[in-house]
């Protein structure tokens, strides 16, 4: 309704909207307790954490709250006056901990190193070739869905159709690809927790090579759906597993940071599939660009296989030195 009257910048402008509802949810959402006390932030993670049982009508255990920073509280309890011996000291250890972070002009390049640490080199590096092949053919496969049916029409140099017919056919065949979503988020969840996280995603990606493999030597309409929705299912499934896998490979000091320069390479693949999917359909080497994804998706799977170790059931590490 919206495309055919006002275009396509209206019908993004128009689906971005809901995303801004979002905001709304910036000023109550809490930060994680985990987080502070690895910061030494240890009276703001308690304020956390007694919000938190207020609004689940629970108690907190007693016992002491300890971070890794040698900061511990008094038994935490009903009454706030228990906490309030040890307050003191805290709020103290905790200012100097946050004058240290501030005297610190290259905090940020400091998190990003530590991701090239000795311990987490392995794990960083093939962590970003795993997002990066992940969100290139992913975006790659969305983009393919009308790419290959228009280059194969113009390469092929067939009677043109008419602009209705040629848009009922698109739409239809976006509409049954992004359908393919849907299942990949039942199969991701069926299978992460059972077989493991690396198995899981290296199992996607070579599943999606195989679905992606027969447009190499034939791409008619029905064959072209029907690969295409295959591969879009396992892409998506793996995509949503490396977010899973991602937060639980890193301790918790690097954590955010791990992830948000993962999640950017992954970007940088989202913004050269393009060049791939419309410049080489468009110039008639649809066989070059589907080897070309079918090359960035096996290595990913392999990427994958050599992680240094699996996280399925472990417990989630603080710092570097709790990693095995």
């Amino acid at each position: 309704m919206v495309m055919p009257k006002f275009g396509w910048r209206w019908l993004l402008a128009l689906s971005s909207v809901p995303s801004l509802l979002l905001l709304l949810f910036y000023a109550i959402t809490p930060e994680s307790p985990r987080f502070l006390c690895m910061k030494g932030r240890t009276m703001e993670a308690v304020d956390v954490l007694e919000k938190m049982a207020r609004l689940n009508g629970a108690q907190l255990p007693s016992g002491k709250l300890v971070s890794d920073k040698n900061i511990e509280l008094d038994e935490v309890s009903e009454s706030a006056t228990l906490l309030a011996a040890t307050a003191k000291a805290a709020k103290e250890e905790e200012n100097d901990n946050i004058k240290e972070d501030e005297g610190s002009d290259f905090g940020g390049f400091k998190s990003v190193s530590k991701l090239l640490s000795p311990k987490l080199l392995r794990a960083t590096l093939l962590l970003w070739m795993a997002f990066f092949g992940n969100a290139f053919s992913y975006y790659g496969i969305v983009l393919l869905t009308s790419e290959l049916s228009n280059g194969n029409r113009i390469c092929a140099k067939q009677e043109v159709e008419s602009v209705h017919s040629n848009n009922s056919s698109l739409y239809k065949n976006v509409f049954i690809s992004s359908f393919a979503e849907i299942p990949g988020s039942f199969v991701s969840i069926m299978i992460v927790d059972r077989i493991g996280r690396r198995l899981s995603m290296a199992s996607m990606l070579f599943t999606s090579c195989v679905f992606l493999f027969p447009l190499v030597f034939s791409r008619t309409e029905i064959l072209t759906r029907i690969s295409l929705f295959g591969a879009r299912l396992c892409i998506s499934a793996s995509f949503t597993i490396v977010y899973i896998y991602a937060p639980e490979i890193y301790p918790t000091s690097v954590r955010t940071t791990g992830i948000g320069v993962a999640s950017s390479v992954g970007r940088i693949g989202g913004i050269l599939c393009p060049l791939v999917a419309v410049a080489l359909v468009h110039n008639c080497h649809q066989t070059t660009a589907i080897l070309l994804f079918e090359l960035v998706v096996f290595l990913s799977g392999v990427a994958v296989m050599f992680f240094p170790f699996e996280t399925k059931g472990c417990r989630l590490n603080d710092t570097e030195a709790d990693m095995h």
